[in-house]
């Protein structure tokens, strides 16, 4: 990569005025946490009817522009438009000559690095990477729950004081990432965050279908229980029927699944296989009543557990608190 001249940040101004392109849910929240820290949004591009309306609800005042007249007005611009559209956008900006030299080039996906935003990089942009480890709704709510927030940051060595005081700046914690790890990076945040909700959502409709009336009041404490025993203590926060090895009981739910929910059957095996890789592996699950458990997962499940039992020991699997 090319090397950034000290003098472009020396010579920045202190207050920077900030364009937005592709008024999603990351690009106006970011601008607005900017706004408070006193930079100026100056110009905003969307392309549909629900970004506009959200630019004129987060960003109020500020004009909705074509992406080239954007960068006409802002020395810091964020491109915040989906990951497989990033690099054709920013290779179509540098090739209308839209991009000046010095002017801080800010994308926020996970997946890319710094390498990504090399065509503005040649025609004198800065570049820097900068993707808040959260997720958006695409409301206010979004600026305050960047507070504390973890951004992994990826630029060139002499922009990264630069990179991690605009982080600071919108209340986030930057988290360096190198070049090479974002896609793994990416990965990780996509396993935990985007899975989590399919696995929520999953989770409230079968305890609908199951008569509960109000899945969210009773999931809430689980959850946020066994997250904070997960950020805590990782795989020592493990339990449930995989984790005791409970195949009978597994293979009830398997059961259970494929009369009212068969979409869910294989998220569930896929889960409780790396559940039970993951028990097994630290000393959780015992051997001896792996091969049960392992079998049950095999087979897809089944309405008998082991030795013809519909639980583990001829009791309905919820003896104990440990789950």
């Amino acid at each position: 990569m090319s090397t950034v001249h000290q003098q472009d940040l020396k010579d920045r101004p202190a207050r920077l005025s900030v364009g937005v392109v592709g008024a999603g849910r990351v690009g106006p929240a970011l601008a607005a946490s900017l706004q408070l820290a006193g930079h100026r949004p100056v110009a905003v591009s969307g392309v549909s009817d629900a970004s506009r309306r959200r630019a004129e609800t987060m960003l109020p005042g500020v004009p909705l522009v074509p992406p080239a007249e954007v960068l006409v007005r802002a020395d810091l611009v964020l491109l915040t438009v989906p990951d497989d559209a990033l690099p054709g956008l920013v290779a179509g900006l540098a090739d209308t000559g839209a991009v000046r030299p010095g002017q801080l080039l800010v994308h926020t996906s996970g997946r890319y690095g710094a390498r990504v935003l090399d065509p503005a990089l040649r025609a004198g942009a800065l570049p820097l990477a900068l993707h808040p480890a959260m997720t958006f709704t695409g409301t206010p709510v979004d600026v305050q729950r960047l507070a504390g927030c973890s951004f992994g940051v990826t630029a060139p060595e002499e922009l990264r004081l630069a990179a991690e005081a605009l982080v600071i700046e919108m209340g986030g914690e930057p988290e360096w990432i190198s070049e090479e790890n974002r896609p793994l990076y990416h990965a990780a945040l996509a396993l935990g965050a985007n899975h989590l909700i399919t696995l929520v959502a999953q989770s409230m409709e079968l305890l609908r279908t199951a008569g509960v009336e109000a899945p969210d009041r009773m999931l809430g404490p689980l959850l946020g229980a066994a997250l904070d025993n997960a950020l805590r203590s990782g795989d020592a926060a493990l339990t449930g029927p995989v984790a005791r090895g409970d195949a009978g009981t597994v293979a009830a739910h398997v059961t259970e699944l494929r009369k009212h929910a068969p979409q869910a059957v294989a998220g569930y095996l896929a889960m409780a296989r790396a559940t039970a890789d993951r028990a097994l592996a630290h000393g959780l699950l015992k051997p001896e009543l792996a091969e049960d458990l392992l079998g049950v997962l095999a087979h897809g499940g089944g309405t008998n557990g082991p030795s013809g039992t519909n639980g583990t020991d001829g009791t309905d699997g919820t003896e104990g608190n440990d789950r």
